[in-house]
């Protein structure tokens, strides 16, 4: 892989995970109920705030060891074990973060809202996405696996 094409990339990543968490972090203070409310009281007195917060560590974990990946490949070590652990951890990451959104749906489901529609359809969105990832990063971490396996036999035969 070219050296551009790798900055690129992890610059694209980078900003994807510097974009989510300043919009992790503005977003509560425009929402309607938190209008007139303290950052204290923004931050420390919503339940599903912190449970999103804790939620969100599985896919900053994920874009970190997809930012190593792409470094892999960059420096032609892109079939090396160390590559298909990073591949592993995404998809682990992706299953669990599955997992964190069925808890937050059923939290949407149990509160009394009457917008629940749209916590729905945002759930879909995001199972939707990290059902993508998990599957790409198994089929990826498969054949990097094989790959890593054929590239240690010839080392040895050589």
């Amino acid at each position: 892989m070219r050296r551009i094409s790798t900055i690129i990339l992890q610059g694209v990543i980078l900003l994807i995970g510097l974009a989510v968490l300043g919009f992790m972090l503005w977003e509560p203070q425009i929402e309607g109920r938190n209008a007139h409310a303290t950052n204290f009281e923004i931050y420390f007195g919503d339940p599903f705030l912190a449970y999103a917060y804790l939620a969100s560590i599985p896919f900053f974990v994920a874009l970190y060891r997809a930012f190593e990946l792409v470094g892999y490949a960059g420096r032609n070590e892109a079939f090396s074990p160390a590559a298909v652990k990073a591949s592993k951890t995404i998809k682990y990451c992706a299953i669990s973060l599955i997992g964190f959104v069925l808890g937050g749906a059923v939290f949407i489901m149990i509160q009394e809202s009457d917008d629940r529609a749209g916590g729905v359809f945002m759930v879909v969105l995001i199972m939707f996405g990290s059902i993508v990832v998990a599957s790409a990063s198994a089929l990826f971490e498969r054949v990097l696996r094989s790959a890593a396996e054929l590239k240690s036999e010839n080392d040895l035969t050589v």
